[in-house]
Parts: C-alpha cells; sequence; structure tokens
C-alpha cells in the first residue's frame, strides 16, 4: 500500500503547488490514514510541496528506516504506538513526540504552513501560531480547507473494492436475519438492530458504520430515529437504515418492509419513493451537478404532492467516513465525477403513520451509477 500512499500524497502536493503553499499540517486523523495507512488514535503529517525541500530536525526522537520513499514527508505519533507506526507506515521518517502537531511544525521548512481549519480548535491554533513566531526561521499559517478531502473524493480500485465489500457484508447480514425470522412482530426495535450488528460483525465487519436504525410503525416517520424498546407489531412499515465498516470504509444502505398484508397508503407511499430511487440513480452520471440529481428525484416525489414529506438532502458520499463530500441536495454545485462512491436515498415521511426510505451505496461510472447494495428494492412483506 506504499506506493498508494505515495500517489496520494503526491496528488495533494500538486494542490498546494497550485495554492502557493510551501507545506501541510495534516491534524485530521482520516486524513492521515488516507495518506499513510496509520489507523491509531494520535498522528499528525507534515507535507511538503517543494520538491528541494525537506523538513529540518524537530524536537522528539526520529525513527527512519531503509525503505524510506518520500523523505519530504514526515509522520508524528506517541510512544504508544511506535511498533504500530514502523508496521503502517514504513516509507516515511517516524517522529515520536507529543504534540504532534507542535512538534512538526517546529521542524516545518520556513515559509508557509497550511493547516486544516476544520479539525484545528482554536485554541490548538493559537499554540501553534506561538510555535510560528518563535521559531529561529518563522514560518506563516495558512488556513486550508478541504485540500485531502478534494482528493478523497475520487475513489481509487483499492477504496471501491473495500466499500464493495463493506456492502456485501451489510446484504448478507440482512438476508440472513430475515432468513433466520429476525424481523417479526413481538420484537424490540433494539432487538433488531443488535443482532443486525452482530451479523455484520460475525461475517467481517470491524463495526457498523454508524448507529444502526430501526424504526417501526410511526417511528419509520421519523428520519433518523434511534432505536427503543417498541415493539414491532402486525401492520407495521419497518424502516432499516445501516452499513458495515470494512478495512475502515462504510457502506450506507436502507431498506423499508411491511410486516403483513400492506395497506393501500403503504404501498403508495412505497412506490413513489421507489420510483423516486430510481430517477435519481438514472441522473447520478458524470457532468451532472448534485443539485441536479436531487431535483431528479425530488421531482417525482413533489409531482405526487409529497414534496414537503422529503425533508432531507438525496445523498452524500461514502468513504472512509459515511458522510463525505460529494453532497446530492438542493442547491449542491458538486459535480459527479467517474469512481465517486455516493448513496442515493430518497424518502417520504407521514408524522403519526409511517415513513419509507430506499437507499442504496453505488459508484458513478462512465456507463452511469452502478449499485453496490444488492438487496432487492421491491417492496418486502414478512
Amino acid at each position: 500500500m506504499t506506493s498508494l500512499h505515495r500517489t496520494r500524497r503526491s496528488t495533494v502536493r500538486a494542490a498546494l503547488v497550485a495554492d502557493g503553499i510551501d507545506a501541510l499540517l495534516v491534524t485530521d486523523l482520516i486524513n492521515v490514514r488516507y495518506l499513510t495507512g496509520f489507523t491509531g488514535s494520535n498522528a499528525a503529517l507534515l507535507l511538503v510541496a517543494a520538491d528541494d525541500e525537506e523538513p529540518e530536525q524537530a524536537h522528539g526522537h526520529t525513527e527512519r528506516t531503509t525503505d524510506e520513499a518520500d523523505p519530504r514527508t514526515r509522520f508524528c505519533t506517541d510512544g504508544r504506538y511506535t511498533l504500530q507506526s514502523q508496521e503502517q507506515v514504513p516509507d516515511l521518517p517516524r517522529l515520536i513526540a507529543r504534540p504532534c502537531d507542535v512538534a512538526l511544525l517546529r521542524g516545518a521548512p520556513a515559509g508557509s504552513v497550511g493547516f486544516e481549519a476544520r479539525s484545528l480548535p482554536v485554541a490548538a491554533y493559537d499554540v501553534l501560531a506561538a510555535v510560528a513566531r518563535e521559531r529561529p526561521r518563522p514560518v506563516s499559517l495558512r488556513t486550508t480547507l478541504d485540500v485531502v478531502e478534494a482528493a478523497r473524493v475520487i475513489k481509487d480500485p483499492t477504496e471501491i473494492d473495500a466499500l464493495s465489500r463493506a456492502c456485501q457484508v451489510a446484504d448478507q447480514a440482512l438476508a440472513d436475519l430475515i432468513a433466520a425470522g429476525g424481523l417479526r412482530p413481538g420484537r424490540t426495535e433494539r432487538a433488531v438492530g443488535l443482532e443486525l450488528d452482530q451479523r455484520m460483525r460475525e461475517l467481517g465487519a470491524q463495526d457498523p458504520a454508524f448507529e444502526t436504525i430501526v424504526a417501526a410503525g410511526p417511528h419509520s416517520a421519523i428520519p433518523h430515529h434511534r432505536p427503543t424498546t417498541a415493539v414491532l407489531q402486525r401492520g407495521d412499515f419497518v424502516k432499516l437504515d445501516f452499513g458495515a465498516e470494512v478495512d475502515c470504509y462504510h457502506s450506507d444502505m436502507t431498506r423499508t418492509f411491511v410486516l403483513g398484508e400492506p395497506q393501500a397508503w403503504q404501498r403508495e407511499i412505497y412506490d413513489l419513493v421507489h420510483a423516486a430511487q430510481a430517477a435519481g440513480r438514472a441522473a447520478c452520471v458524470i457532468g451532472a451537478s448534485g443539485d441536479a440529481v436531487d431535483a431528479a428525484s425530488r421531482g417525482v416525489i413533489e409531482d405526487a404532492g409529497y414534496g414537503p414529506q422529503f425533508a432531507h438532502g438525496l445523498g452524500h458520499g461514502v468513504g472512509l467516513q459515511i458522510h463525505e463530500a460529494p453532497a446530492l441536495a438542493r442547491g449542491a454545485a458538486s459535480i459527479m465525477a467517474s469512481d465517486m462512491c455516493v448513496t442515493v436515498e430518497p424518502g417520504v415521511y407521514l408524522p403519526g403513520r409511517g415513513g419509507v426510505r430506499i437507499e442504496d451505496s453505488g459508484v458513478i461510472r462512465p456507463d452511469g451509477y452502478h449499485v453496490l447494495t444488492q438487496t432487492s428494492k421491491d417492496l418486502g412483506v414478512l
């Protein structure tokens, strides 16, 4: 994986050069993981843009190995992760020190050093600003937004493979739950959610991708309902929104079932959401804006008179985080591109009665949106 991480760092370096930034201090742990492969809970990265610059000596213990391939990048963690960082980050000089951001800034080359404004608290920034002023060779701190995240939007084959496997785990866990009679009247929302979570773990997930939603009866009209001790009853809609985390990548899927014979109003809104979801998938093509994809799906629901009952965005990117760029929503300027992985998840929610959401995770290809979550989207009657 080290060559893949070097390629990712090269992409970010090109963005730094274009923005006139000499180095980037990466403190968001998700971005550190993306650029190095490190999965620990404390780390930072100094990414130097210029070809002929290397970081200066910083305070702390620096470990060097014979297979270093990127001396312009310095990785820092603390002593708890000495062995783990040797295994996961073999191609970078590793600085063992705390706090990581301060140690790396002390060794940064003179010039402008960008920091990740979304992940750096004000108090931490004040400390870095003081360090920058005290250095013999001063640096200027520059605010940056989403430099690494912009690279993460396009998934490489390794990432798409991990996302596919995460979707497969979720699909199989749901199939096994249903086959075992786990979705039935008399069970609680919480019991169903716990069983689904455990089945995903047994199938190879590190963890659920997020807190599993099990929403029965009137609760299904709450878009992000948290499971309770409410008991599933005959005639209920049961909405399941869940996913698996595999190799740090997240799947996301929603399916809605009916316990027993559906009523006419249940079939009506299910068929409507089913049609809106198909329209969203069809619109999710290279060159389309996030706003346009949302409008294609939302228009189906609005034309049927249920526009106010669809109150959230159509979808979002998935990857190392369960919600990441690009956005598929009203006003979203994101432009769809090949190898973006996004969800398509319209819903209609009728307070006091019930609601439906149908969601897939998929990857955008030159020939359209390829669905990764394979569970049937036909109305499931249990």
